[in-house]
């Protein structure tokens, strides 16, 4: 199957055994001719092998004869993708043989304006259904998020408030920063008050990660189903996107929970030799050693493992699989693509954050200008998070999560259904799913 599945390939021939320099249609060398008359007296014997009239026209002006008993007919119409359409010239236009396309004004060199290169891709919706250039998947997912902005960014806004609401009471409520902190910076504090401080602080940022997890997996689900509809050119309502995306959302979960967990056990399978080593009373430098090569090791492995996985959330999503069948989807998808996948995803990443940080970064100095001992007792290390802090960043974070989620979300979706148009001619089933007429048919598709 070809990448652009659908399209007519020019490479063939239009008509087999002719010259594309020749006037007319070939004729084997051996096939009888028409009837001719008698050999007339006082008629050259040459002349008369030859059968040709001694009244020639011009050179350069010859012409196919047409509707001569005993020659092949002119040959058919080329197919698609041969200028078969082109009003006025091209190969099969009405202009003929040489109308403007092959044998027009220009000669061989019109070649080229007559033919025009493979027909445009439809369009239906944010993107044009055949395989994607990287800035075709980037502008494919920031032009769903300004068609359709009342959905996504009713999304998104809705999951960023819900999601910093719940940080920030957890954070102010639960957390005790300023005990915390007190302990941690007190040099006479004992070994149990500084572990029980680290343990705070560990339990708080877990939770905290636990529920900005849980607000990106809803944005991604409900996301995925925009701009799955989005590329057929059809718009949904957040109501609609939740009952699609509902019956999936517990196996997203799973998924999302299930590949930090691969990849963490994959650096503890690569600080085993080290581990091993320090257990047995091996050499410090021996361990050291063992360690930064297996992790390093295990570091790499974990990367292409996660890349391999990372289009199995869309495929869980839109096919409507499990878990482990979305993983080896995913791995069907990216194989071949590895770096391709990587680089799109890494690039998209890259974007987000710097647009996160563009907007979050100004919120962030101005929280801890207004809190506590002001912007000097953060850089000292002795200012407090209050409320003032808390709810001036959690503004940023608000806007920044508004934005970046349809981002993030729109590649990995937009670059699911590219590895699936370029292996699988997705485009055939889009096409038809979006009313395109003609598509894949030999017709040259609406744009």
């Amino acid at each position: 199957m070809t990448d652009t599945p659908g399209w007519a390939s020019p490479g063939s021939a239009p008509s087999d055994g002719q010259n594309p320099g020749a006037s007319g249609p070939a004729e084997p060398a051996d096939r009888p001719g028409p009837a001719q008359p008698a050999e007339q007296p006082g008629a050259d014997p040459q002349d008369a092998g030859s059968k040709w009239s001694h009244q020639q026209p011009p050179p350069g002006q010859w012409s196919a004869p047409t509707g001569t008993p005993g020659q092949a007919p002119p040959p058919p119409p080329p197919g698609p993708g041969w200028s078969g359409q082109n009003p006025g010239g091209g190969y099969g236009g009405p202009g003929g043989y040489g109308g403007g396309g092959y044998g027009g004004p220009g000669g061989y060199g019109a070649w080229g304006g007559g033919w025009g290169g493979p027909p445009p891709a439809a369009k239906p919706g944010v993107i044009p259904l055949r395989p994607l250039g990287v800035g075709e998947i980037l502008d494919g997912a920031v032009s769903t998020m300004r068609t359709y902005w009342r959905t996504v960014l009713g999304i998104s806004l809705t999951v960023a408030v819900v999601t910093e609401l719940a940080t920030i009471l957890f954070q102010g409520f639960v957390l005790n920063d300023a005990a915390t902190s007190e302990s941690l910076n007190d040099p006479s504090a004992t070994f149990s008050e500084v572990a029980r401080a680290l343990g705070e602080t560990l339990l708080g940022s877990l939770a905290v990660v636990l529920i900005t997890t849980i607000g990106t997996i809803i944005a991604t689900a409900l996301l995925t189903t925009v701009t799955s509809r989005a590329v057929l050119g059809k718009s949904v309502t957040i109501g609609e996107a939740w009952r699609d995306a509902r019956p999936q959302v517990l196996k997203l979960f799973g998924l999302v929970l299930l590949l930090p967990l691969i990849a963490l056990a994959v650096v503890l399978v690569g600080a085993l030799p080290a581990i091993i080593v320090a257990v047995a009373g091996g050499p410090g430098g021996a361990v050291a050693a063992l360690a930064v090569i297996g992790i390093l090791g295990a570091v790499v492995v974990a990367i292409w493992l996660m890349v391999r996985f990372s289009l199995a959330s869309p495929a869980l999503m839109l096919e409507r699989q499990g878990i482990f069948k979305s993983m080896s989807r995913s791995t069907k998808l990216v194989r071949g693509s590895w770096w391709r996948v990587f680089g799109i995803q890494l690039l998209a990443g890259i974007i987000a954050n710097i647009v996160a940080s563009i907007i979050v970064i100004p919120f962030a100095v101005l929280a801890a200008a207004l809190s506590g001992d002001g912007f000097s007792g953060f850089l000292n290390g002795t200012g407090n998070v209050g409320w003032t802090f808390l709810i001036i960043s959690g503004i940023g974070s608000v806007i920044g999560s508004t934005i970046t989620f349809p981002i993030t979300a729109g590649v990995g979706v937009l670059l699911y259904i590219d590895q699936r148009i370029r292996r699988e001619a997705l485009d055939l089933e889009l096409a038809r799913a979006a009313g395109v007429q003609g598509y894949g048919t030999g017709a040259t598709p609406r744009s």
